[in-house]
């Protein structure tokens, strides 16, 4: 299935790619739980704006397994918004088909943050461990 859709993102099908959802279709995407949604309509307007926004749009699918009705794929999405700009986004989506349809979605599908922190300094942001000066008060 992640095949088939990546095909349709290449050809910045909208309508091909909302025809792979159930019409009952439910998105979830568990780092944003405001974004969850339900429904085939709403992928084709979420979709038919991203070709709009990114009208190069490539979606590369990294790797992907299927086990019964479940479907993992990692993703890499990329192009250049309508200003000129980059575009990019990486993650996860795992699906439920059900009847040949997709059913069920988790997007863990993030935008790729160019900046130059590293590791240390990410871990410091994240996680925010005692530094030596919390650790004498």
């Amino acid at each position: 299935m992640l095949e088939r859709l990546t095909e349709a993102q290449n050809a910045h099908d909208a309508e091909r790619m909302a025809v792979c959802f159930a019409e009952d279709y439910r998105s979830s995407q568990p780092a944003h739980p405001g974004r969850e949604f339900t429904g085939r309509a709403q992928v084709l307007a979420n979709w038919t704006a991203v070709f709009q926004g990114v009208p190069d749009f490539r979606g590369d699918l990294v790797t992907h397994v299927r086990e019964g009705s479940t479907e993992w794929g990692e993703l890499s999405w990329h192009g250049h918004h309508t200003d000129g700009s980059t575009f990019a986004m990486c993650g996860v989506i795992i699906l439920t088909v059900r009847d040949g349809l997709i059913a069920d979605a988790r997007l863990y599908v993030e935008p790729v943050d160019r900046g130059d922190e590293d590791i240390e300094a990410a871990v410091e942001t994240l996680y925010r461990p005692p530094t030596s000066a919390d650790e004498n008060t």
